[in-house]
């Protein structure tokens, strides 16, 4: 019995942020001293490494759960399925509700609860929880979805990514420019064909690295502020990623019995435009290969890096036609890979 993606769905926020609206903010170092570079520079290398050149923030009424929603609904109409029907509800996140304005998360109830309750869900056996697992947090979703339904404990899954990083970025971080808010979902059901999820495999590096990314203060040490704000060792986890993920990302492909040759589509995590090509490049590299053409839809130069939410989110629009110049087709051999807070690796290898 096999794990097939059977309903796609995403919330891209209509609020955009291009990199000019960091102009004005003033950007220090970890250690509190002014950044030695004006703005215009800055933004410009930003944009060089990162390939951000606008990211999208969500309306200030609006939640991590609300958007969840929107994607989750949009999942379960293109899937046909009666809503009744969901064994699991699986939420990847990592900061919960943070209201405009606020400086407290709120996780209780779970997010997964919150979106049960907005969807209106009767049946009291559709389980809801939430997953904290970095930015790979969807494609473990995914992965326990599928245990779910390779075991019999359950038909029909909705796994859902989704975050709201803006409201957790210090202003006064460079890396502030990086993330972004969004949601994506997908409805998984067990299927009697060769399609579905072929391999999977997952890694937790914690010994040295659990610390790279991190809940820290303001950079700007002058304000007298009771705030945590996401931070990143940047360079540290550049170097871990393009070190473990090809190889996790072969021994996942080399699980599934499938040849590098087949493979017609990469969804990588949207973290950074030169990190993610090096590490593919990489990937074929274990093969012996060069990079084929149009095997890696992207999708942060519009969108940024909203984190459980880039891949589910990319994957909707390609299913969509919304992404030109790529397409999946029924058999397509596709891996979906990512690297995150934990720091986690994990891959999936799924024909379509």
């Amino acid at each position: 019995m096999g794990t097939k993606i059977t309903g796609v769905g995403s919330y891209i926020p209509e609020g955009v942020a291009p990199n000019e609206q960091f102009q004005e903010h003033s950007f220090y170092n970890e250690d509190g001293s002014r950044f030695g570079h004006e703005n215009d520079v800055i933004i410009e290398k930003f944009k060089a490494i990162t390939g951000i050149s606008e990211r999208r923030y969500i309306k200030d009424h609006y939640n991590t759960s609300d958007i969840a929603y929107f994607a989750a609904k949009k999942a379960i109409d293109n899937a046909g399925i009666d809503k009744e029907t969901l064994d699991y509800i699986i939420v990847a996140h990592n900061y919960g509700d943070v209201k405009h304005g606020n400086q407290q998360s709120d996780t209780v109830p779970s997010i997964a609860s919150r979106v049960k309750h907005q969807l209106r869900i009767k049946s009291p056996q559709c389980v809801a929880y939430d997953v904290l697992f970095g930015c790979p947090g969807w494609v473990e979703g995914m992965i326990q979805a599928h245990a779910y339904i390779k075991s019999g404990m359950a038909k029909k899954c909705l796994v859902i990514g989704a975050e709201a990083l803006s409201r957790v970025v210090d202003q006064h971080d460079r890396d502030s420019m990086i993330y972004s808010d969004g949601a994506g979902a997908t409805v998984v059901e067990s299927d009697d064909t060769e399609s579905g999820i072929l391999a999977h495999n997952t890694a937790t590096f914690a010994y040295d690295e659990a610390n790279f990314i991190y809940f820290g203060e303001s950079y700007n040490q002058e304000l007298n502020d009771a705030r945590r704000y996401i931070k990143m060792y940047g360079r540290k986890i550049y170097e871990f990623a393009i070190s473990n993920v090809p190889q996790a990302m072969k021994n996942c492909l080399d699980k599934s019995g499938r040849s590098i040759s087949e493979v017609s589509k990469i969804f990588i995590h949207q973290a950074n435009e030169k990190m993610d090509e090096a590490i593919i490049k990489r990937f074929y590299g274990l093969y012996g290969e060069e990079v084929p053409e149009n095997v890696l839809p992207m999708s942060i130069n519009k969108l940024g890096n909203s984190s459980v939410a880039t891949i589910p989110t990319l994957y909707d629009l390609v299913m969509n036609g919304k992404l030109e110049g790529h397409s999946v087709s029924k058999g397509d051999v596709l891996i979906f890979a990512s690297v995150g807070a934990g720091m986690n690796i994990n891959a999936i290898v799924y024909q379509a």
